[in-house]
């Protein structure tokens, strides 16, 4: 029985079978993205598995350690996905690289491949698709449909064309699965949702058509209708081509699957079928093109929760809960029977039989073929033939037909139609290309031979070839190479004949290559090639690509030659790459090699890769790329390419820094790497850090020399950590600590840790040989180890001439141990050593053994007196004084003089020194001694001395110390007195200087009685401590009058005296300071009179800016300038003076004035008297100077309208034009206003703003006349329309409407539109909707305000046009509220637009069904199951039986076993005949004979038993018949039941019921048959019988011939009549097996 079915169902593997565990098989963590690979993430113990399944090879998973969230397998490679939080990436897994990753910023709920390079990632708002090439970020494609909130997104689907998309998403809704459908338009960017469970696309091709339809397939169940929708989507792009008739099928759910569901879909692409499958496991199967059910059954007990495509079988594969892998196909052999014998569908039968080429239905198309030959048509008979299975018409027979057949008038001959046919159906077979090229050849129409190979419409062979020949070489020999028959025709030379022809090359170049490939002919190839590409042309890059590959394949030496000779360089450099790498070429590979991944996986093979060339090679790479790089080749073998990276590293120093490179070999902890790196480019830094690392290398590594070498000479190491690095190596030798201790002065530390470690030597060696200037140190670090005295007195010994002797004397002097010093110090002097250091050492040990030390001191001329004056302070302060007097040592003398109060001797070096800066120390307030000091200068050392310079000095440093009353009283005593010094100018001053700042009240008597002073300078001193009449008496002294009035001026202050001094002095730049002064203090008029007095114009913008602080004075004021005018001429002074005219309100002065000549700037004055509101003036001057736009603005201050109007249309500017309307608005002069505003209007900026001017102020209707009296200007601009539109739609309604229409292309609608709507003026709204081409918005207008916008014709144009198909119900429902006589007007309008269930549907809810009884009927036609249902429904209530018999015969889509029972009961007889009847039709046969037995329908109760064909039926109804004595009806019945009927039964019924006259014609009718039957019986079995004999006779003949072969002559024969009994037996066995 299982053989029958229409579908194969094959388990390929189950999951658990390979180690799965169950828990990981589901929806969230196993994916199927295509019939190759299955992957699944477990995790087993602690590890977390990726489980890849290859379903070519299911036994042998492969596991691999990756930790993520979620991993999807691309379709067709080894290429996965990975999903960790928000980091997304993409893994190549046979070239083990990361090809992708990013880093998303939203949850990703949901992806998928949906093709070999694109992945789908869906978030909770928005669809995204990532391309895996290159280096984009994921691209945003639409925003989720609210109506997928809060669902669980289980599919994503794309057309092929790319341009539909599609999200599933399913939820829970009171313990239902609801689905969620989002459909997208990529072109239209338009979405639309719909409820459904899955979806998916498909392609096909309507008949007819010349492109496939794009179908979109939605199978959904709700709680009242499941259903299987196929739409054809974006079919207005195949323009006029047919199109596919939208389909919807019930989808059939049994009982016990109440909540079942479809779950997904696919498409059998080759037989145009749908797989369908649930959620409980059932399987549906749906032809594509008519919507048919062909076959559903429960294949699995556990959901299927994930499926594909299986594209090599083109059926399904799934994985259910328990593991099973399934794969569900069509049954190639045994579909078309069973759609034939079990559904009767012949029509689908023979579409899935032509669009698949599957047997079983031979003799339908045969039989189809030849009814339309016969009937004369020829083209349907042609399509039969040209989809008949296994091209079983496709034969000689058929095309003689055609041949044969008549010519139809005004039809082509039979024969090209079939050939056009054929043609448009696809390739023809080897015998039709002959019979069609044959009489194109002999009309020599090569062109159309080249056509139609191009287009693989027919087959090659070695005839063709050898027709075609005939007249075209070329072409033939594209025929032989696709019919593979080169080798039969000498290709290779043939070729090479082509390529050399005198008239040029006759053979394509890639066919050539082709040809020699095929007969292995590799090394002819390449030297044909070579030399045909050897000018190494662009357009030859496939060419050359393809060479190199054919080389790389089969000889890779040679190609590396060809490579290496540069003489190609336009093939496709990726493939070749690869290529170079798979046969081992990896320095060729690296050179073509772009992506990363490539190059590191060949940059490692260092050992087959020159390293000169690898070093030059990292030059091309990025920096990214190149520590990449590095890093894989040190990871691949470290101890192979350390070498190599170390020799590219330091060539590359430059571009990437030293850190790099040594971090770099850091990580991987290679000393050596860091050691040799560095070793060649340490010359190259200055990072200390960098310097101590190659020595911490070097030392790791054991290279002392190196350490020692880069101690010495590097300057740029940290010593201190390299000095703690080499103490904690614990060397075998310490001269590198050494080398860096005495570098660096860690000479404490390396004694200490040479003393330690008894490595005394290295000390000895170190002073004596190394460093001896380093000694003192050694020396004072031995004593504190307290060291043995006689060891060190040995050491210094041996270095006396090399130590230095100052730091060694410090050294020992601080831990007191002199006197170990003094054999040294006195072998050296006796050696004649006349260093100070050691005569300062000597003097220190005699000053302490008190041996002399004066003398020592006077008379020794080489020790330092500094030092050893020190060293005597706290022993003798003596001594020190005469160390450091002998020495100079000045401030070393003055603090110890003045800490032993040795002042007298201060005194007298200090005036004998003459040092200014030594005085200057001495003097400083803050010595606490400088009194005592200067009591013994003044006292002893000063009248001691008789050198004027020590006087002079002394008397500076007086002044410089701020000793005043000191030196006051000393210059006295100089001064005032009859001395040689008394008519010194110098003291002069200093006297009265000193006396200004230490005793004001003397300077007057100074200034009076000393004549030799330098008055300028004093009196400014003087005025600058504020003595100001001294000043004033000063320069009175010495005659400088100007400077005598500015100390009155400014600093005595005296305004009166300074008039009087200027009376006295009378001349002009006395009177001009005094000027100055009166303007600046506010005393304008008298400045100016003063000016005039000294005829200065000089400060003429000084007053003027007086005047106008002032804001007075302008009558002076013109008299100044008048003055000013006279002397000199500048334009500010005449502006100034127009201003002053017009200020004085002098109107005929101004006039006069700026009508002569003159520099004064109008417009400025103008404009000035404008702002403060001197209108007269102002008017003035702009008439004077033509400002048209000035003088509009001013003759509105004057409310001269008439006269602004004019000065505006003179100006005729906007602004002008404003002014001027605004003043006449504001003075309601509106038909002034109104002729300003019509040059304002027309500029669409200040529109608005004008019109908001009247509204603000309430002039509407001004505002309005305004408008219209502008739509008539050649300017006018929509503008002006739509704001006058406005205007009416505010204050003139009634207007509106004309307005719109008038002006309908000139206003801009959005803004009405708004307008309108805001002002609730929705009949005015509509008609906007409908010329901005808002139908949808228009609609709502109507249905949401009806009293005011609708109207039914109207309503009518305007729906037929909504975009929105929600819109069309919604008008419905309006129609049934508001006026539901017209609902059948409009339904008529919408019937190409609605969809019919629905409408019934809502009719149905809103119990109005009768009233669109018309309009169901108008639709029936479409034979939709509720149109049908409803129509069906108001027959049966409005009694109209014959239309229901009718609608039943003609439409059947409707429930017809539900609506037989409900007309079982019905009380008319018609009503229940009909029950029967559709019984009848649904194959009930039993329940129909019942029916009509119960209403005495004898006559269709026999029909009804005929057309079952069952025996039982049949015999009750005959049982019936006689229990009732219906004899006559006993007869019909035997008549019509003939087939199904025993005869034994009638017979028996018959004798029974004594109505054997009733059964006779019966009787007769079947012993006819049986002995038609018996006679045909025995003229097969004669038959059988003589071929039996036949077959006899001739084995005895062969058994003959073997005995006379191979028995012995001389043996005797034997026969018998055995045969004969074996004959009859077998015979007869196959008589009876045939009966």
């Amino acid at each position: 029985m299982t053989n029958n079915l229409p579908i194969k169902f094959n388990e390929i593997i189950n999951l658990q079978s390979i180690g799965i565990s169950p828990q990981f098989i589901g929806f969230n963590t196993l994916t199927m993205q295509s019939d190759k690979y299955i992957c699944v993430r477990e995790v087993s113990g602690e590890v977390p598995n990726v489980v890849i399944v290859d379903l070519q090879n299911p036994n042998q998973p492969s596991r691999r350690p990756i930790k993520a969230e979620a991993a999807i397998m691309n379709p067709k490679s080894m290429v996965i996905a990975l999903k960790a939080g928000s980091l997304l990436q993409i893994f190549n897994i046979e070239l083990k690289s990361k090809m992708k990753s990013y880093q998303i910023q939203e949850d990703v709920k949901f992806w998928k491949w949906i093709s070999v390079n694109q992945i789908v990632l869906v978030t909770n708002t928005s669809v995204y698709h990532w391309s895996i090439e290159g280096t984009s970020e994921p691209v945003k494609v639409f925003d989720r449909h609210e109506s997928l909130t809060n669902t669980q997104i289980i599919d994503y689907q794309v057309s092929d064309d790319k341009q539909w998309v599609s999200l599933v998403g399913i939820t829970k809704i009171n313990n239902r699965v609801v689905g969620k459908i989002q459909l997208y338009s990529i072109e239209k960017q338009v979405s639309q949702p719909f409820e459904g469970h899955s979806m998916v696309f498909a392609s096909f091709k309507v008949n007819g058509a010349t492109t496939p339809s794009t179908l979109c397939c939605v199978a959904m169940r709700n709680e009242n209708m499941s259903k299987l929708h196929i739409v054809e989507v974006g079919g207005e792009k195949r323009g006029n081509e047919p199109k596919y008739q939208r389909t919807s099928v019930d989808i059939y759910f049994p009982q016990e699957a109440v909540t079942d569901f479809p779950l997904s879909m696919q498409i059998g692409e080759k037989y145009g079928v749908i797989y369908l499958i649930t959620q409980m496991g059932y399987i549906h199967v749906y032809d594509l093109e008519t919507g048919a059910m062909i076959y559903m059954n429960r294949i699995s007990s556990e959901t299927i929760f994930v499926t594909t495509q299986n594209k090599n079988n083109n059926g399904i594969i799934g994985v259910n809960r328990k593991g099973q892998v399934l794969t569900i196909t069509i049954n190639e052999e045994t579909v078309i029977p069973y759609i034939v014998s079990t559904l009767k569908n012949l029509d689908l039968a023979i579409s899935l039989t032509g669009r698949a080429n599957l047997p079983g239905a031979e003799d339908l198309f045969m039989t189809q073929f030849n009814r339309y030959f016969e009937q004369g048509n020829y083209k349907q008979a042609a399509i039969i033939a040209s989809n008949s299975p296994g091209q079983s018409l496709r034969t000689a027979q058929t095309i003689n037909m055609f041949k044969q057949a008549p010519q139809q008038q005004g039809s082509p001959a039979p024969i090209l139609q079939y050939f056009s046919v054929l043609l448009d159906k696809g390739k023809l077979n080897a015998l039709e290309s002959i019979e069609l090229a044959t009489p194109v050849v002999q009309q020599g129409r090569t062109q159309l031979i080249e056509r139609w190979l191009k287009e693989n419409k027919l087959e090659c062979s070695e005839e063709l070839g050898d027709l075609v020949r005939r007249i075209d070489t070329m072409l033939a020999l594209s025929i032989y190479l696709r019919a593979t028959a080169s080798e039969k025709k000498a290709v290779t030379p043939f070729v090479q004949l082509l390529l050399n022809d005198e008239s040029g090359q006759l053979i394509e170049i890639p066919t050539m290559m082709e040809i020699l490939l095929r007969g292995g002919m590799i090394q002819d190839l390449t030297q044909i090639m070579l030399d045909v590409l050897k000018n190494n042309k662009e357009e030859e890059g496939p060419l050359q690509t393809r060479l190199l590959e054919i080389n790389l394949n089969t000889a890779p030496r040679v190609a590396d030659a060809i490579m290496a000779q540069e003489v190609f360089s336009h093939y496709d450099r990726a493939k070749i790459a690869y290529l170079c790498e798979r046969q081992g070429l990896f320095q060729r590979a690296l050179e073509h090699y772009e992506e990363i991944s490539d190059i590191k996986r060949c940059v490692v093979h260092t050992e087959v890769i020159p390293p000169e060339w690898l070093v030059n090679y990292f030059e091309r790479l990025t920096d990214e790329y190149f520590m990449q790089c590095l890093k894989e080749m040190l990871t691949a073998n470290i101890k192979q390419n350390l070498q190599v990276v170390v020799q590219i590293g330091a060539k590359y120093t430059e571009r990437f820094g030293i850190e790099k490179f040594v971090a770099l070999f850091e990580n991987f902890n290679s000393f050596e790497g860091v050691y040799y790196y560095l070793g060649s480019v340490i010359s190259q830094t200055q990072e200390a850090d960098i310097h101590y690392k190659y020595i911490q290398a070097a030392t790791k590594i054991g290279e002392i020399q190196e350490v020692e070498h880069i101690c010495r000479t590097s300057d740029y190491y940290n010593p201190e950590k390299v000095k703690n690095f080499l103490k904690s190596s614990n060397l075998s030798s310490h001269l590198p600590l050494i080398i860096v201790c005495d570098r660096f002065d860690f000479v404490e530390d390396l004694t200490r840790y040479l003393y330690k470690n008894s490595a005394t030597s290295y000390i000895e060696t170190y002073v004596q040989k190394i460093n001896p200037n380093k000694a003192p140190q050694v020396i004072g670090t031995l004593l504190d180890l307290d060291v043995n005295e006689d060891y060190i007195k040995e050491l210094i010994m041996s270095i006396r001439g090399l130590i230095p002797v100052n730091e060694l004397s410090l050294v020992v002097e601080k831990r007191n141990r002199l006197k170990i010093l003094l054999p040294m110090l006195e072998k050296l002097i006796e050696e004649g050593d006349h260093d100070s250091s050691t005569h300062s050492a000597l003097a220190k040990i005699y000053i302490d053994a008190n041996k002399d030390p004066e003398n020592f001191l006077l008379t020794n001329e080489y020790y330092d007196s500094k030092i050893v004056g020190a060293y005597c302070e706290k022993r003798d302060p003596h001594l020190a004084f005469v160390a450091y007097k002998r020495g100079k040592c000045d401030k070393e003398l003055i603090d110890l003089t003045n800490r032993n109060s040795m002042f007298k001797h201060q005194a007298r070096y200090l005036v004998e020194r003459q040092d200014d800066e030594l005085w200057k120390y001495a003097l400083n307030p803050e010595n606490e001694f400088r009194d005592q000091l200067v009591n013994q200068v003044t006292s002893t050392a000063l009248p001691e001395s008789q050198d004027a310079d020590e006087v002079s000095v002394t008397v500076r440093a007086f002044m410089q110390a701020d000793l005043p009353n000191e030196l006051i009283d000393l210059l006295e005593k100089i001064m005032l007195k009859q001395t040689p010094f008394s008519d010194n100018p110098s003291l002069q001053n200093l006297l009265i200087l000193t006396a200004i700042k230490a005793d004001k009240s003397r300077v007057m008597e100074y200034i009076t009685r000393l004549d030799n002073f330098d008055g300028s300078n004093i009196a400014n001193v003087s005025i600058g401590e504020g003595l100001y009449e001294e000043a004033f008496t000063i320069f009175k002294k010495f005659g400088e009058k100007v400077s005598a009035i500015q100390v009155l001026l400014n600093n005595i202050m005296d305004m009166p005296r300074a008039v009087e001094w200027a009376e006295l002095c009378d001349e002009a730049e006395v009177w001009s300071t005094l000027a100055d002064a009166q303007c600046d203090r506010g005393f304008v008029v008298e400045g100016m009179q003063s000016y005039i007095k000294a005829n200065n114009p000089t400060k003429y913008e000084k007053v003027i800016e007086a005047c106008f602080k002032s804001g007075e004075h302008y009558e002076e004021l013109i008299n100044y300038l008048q003055m000013c005018r006279r002397l000199i001429k500048e334009q500010m002074v005449e502006t100034e003076l127009v201003y002053a005219f017009a200020r004085t309100e002098r109107l005929a002065d101004l006039e006069d004035f700026i009508n002569s000549p003159n520099l004064a700037k109008i417009q400025l004055v103008g404009d000035r008297c404008f702002d403060e509101k001197l209108y007269k003036a102002a008017k003035l001057l702009y008439i004077n100077i033509s400002n048209y736009g000035r003088l509009a603005s001013t003759l509105v201050k004057l409310e001269d309208f008439h006269g602004a109007v004019e000065a505006a249309r003179k100006a005729n500017t906007t602004h002008t034009w404003k002014e001027v309307n605004h003043a006449c608005i504001d003075f309601k002069e509106f038909r002034l206003a109104q002729i300003a505003g019509l040059h304002i209007i027309i500029q669409a900026d200040e529109l608005e703003e004008l019109v908001q001017y009247y509204e603000n102020r309430g002039h509407f209707e001004e505002v309005i006349q305004l408008l219209e009296a502008g739509l008539g200007l050649e300017q006018a601009h929509n503008g002006m329309f739509t704001t006058l539109g406005v205007l009416y739609s505010k204050y003139n309604v009634a207007k509106m409407m004309e307005h719109i229409k008038l002006y309908s292309s000139r206003i801009n609608i959005p803004r009405l539109i708004r307008q309108a709507e805001y002002m609730h003026q929705w009949n005015e709204l509509c008609y906007l909707y409908v010329l901005y081409e808002e139908f949808d918005n228009s609609i709502k207008v109507m249905i949401q305000h009806p009293i005011q916008s609708w109207n039914h014709t109207k309503f009518k144009d305007i729906v037929q046009k909504v975009a929105t198909i929600e819109n069309y119900y919604k008008s419905l429902q309006f129609y049934l509220e508001q006026h539901p006589l017209l609902v059948v007007d409009l339904l008529v309008v919408l019937t190409p637009r609605i969809d019919h269930s629905r409408v019934v549907m809502e009719m149905r809810k809103a119990q109005h069904l009768p009233l669109i009884k018309p309009y169901l009927v108008s639709v029936q036609q479409n034979n939709i199951k509720a149109v049908n249902e409803a129509l069906n429904q108001l027959y049966v209530e409005d009694g109209e039986y014959e239309n229901l018999q009718v609608s039943i015969d003609t439409f059947d889509n409707f429930d017809q076993t539900g609506f037989a029972r409900t007309l079982e009961e019905n009380e008319l007889l018609e009503f229940r005949r009909i029950s029967a009847y559709i019984y009848k039709r649904n194959g009930k046969f039993s329940k129909s004979v019942e029916l009509s037995k119960k209403d005495q329908l004898y006559k269709d109760a026999m029909t009804t038993a005929c057309a079952s064909k069952t025996q039982e039926i049949g015999e009750e109804l005959l049982t019936f018949f006689v229990e009732n004595e219906l004899k006559e009806c006993f007869g019909a019945c035997l008549y019509m039941c003939y087939d199904i009927i025993r005869p034994d039964v009638a017979l028996e019924l018959a004798w029974r019921f004594n109505i054997v006259d009733f059964a006779m014609p019966f009787l007769i009718q079947t012993f006819r048959e049986y002995s038609t039957r018996i006679s045909k019986l025995e003229d097969e079995n004669q038959e059988l019988k003589e071929i039996a004999q036949n077959e006899k006779n001739e084995q005895i003949e062969q058994q003959q011939v073997e005995q006379d072969v191979l028995q012995d002559p001389n043996q005797d024969q034997y026969f018998g009549m055995g045969g004969g009994i074996n004959e009859f037996n077998e015979n007869f066995n196959q008589f009876e097996n045939y009966y």
